[in-house]
């Protein structure tokens, strides 16, 4: 019995390291590398935070104010870097310090501001341009349920109907796209104008 004892208790250390190698292999196994990336998700569009009541002013680098932005409500998306924002009103000031204004009920704006687009009661107006006293750009009005306007580029389009006030006269279309810098608009589909006559002083 003793004999069997002996013999056991030498083979009992390499059985205990066996075990012990099994055991470790077994945890590497089931472990995931350090050098594995894990697969991530799709990209969630949720706000990562929310204002109420708001008015933001941005500022070129000389100091001047560029464009001021007004919002009963907002929400900012990181992943697009979009502003969603209820009841707006955006004042924005060019490099002349000509205004540009638009109102809707809902917005959504890029990172800066430069580029937004309007929903419901959409309305975007240019005041008229006075130069020593004298017009010589009579304010415009674009009107609609949808406008896309670039704030830098000065330029509004809409895939919608749309009306157009410039002066005294009046202009509608299924579709429109006006670049103020290069005094150009072009409008298709239903295309209706009523111009206005000038009289004389």
């Amino acid at each position: 019995m003793l004999l069997a004892w002996d013999r056991l208790s030498i083979y009992l250390p390499v059985g205990m390291m066996a075990l012990l190698a099994l055991g470790t292999y077994w945890l590497v196994q089931s472990t995931p590398g350090a050098g594995v990336s894990t697969v991530e998700g799709p990209v969630r569009h949720d706000p990562d935070y929310f204002m109420k009541n708001f008015s933001v002013r941005t500022f070129v680098e000389a100091g001047r104010l560029k464009s001021e932005v007004f919002g009963a409500a907002a929400r900012h998306f990181p992943d697009s870097d979009s502003t969603e924002i209820d009841t707006v009103k955006i004042r924005a000031f060019d490099d002349q310090g000509q205004l540009t204004t638009a109102t809707a009920n809902r917005a959504l704006t890029n990172g800066d501001a430069s580029e937004v687009e309007l929903f419901g009661n959409a309305l975007v107006v240019r005041e008229a341009i006075v130069d020593k006293g004298i017009q010589t750009s009579p304010r415009m009005e674009f009107r609609g349920e949808y406008l896309h306007a670039f704030m830098d580029t000065e330029r509004v389009e809409s895939d919608k109907p749309v009306e157009i006030l410039r002066g005294k006269d009046v202009f509608s279309a299924d579709t429109m796209e006006y670049d103020n810098l290069h005094q150009v608009m072009v409008m298709r589909g239903r295309v209706k104008g009523l111009l206005t006559p000038v009289t004389a002083k």
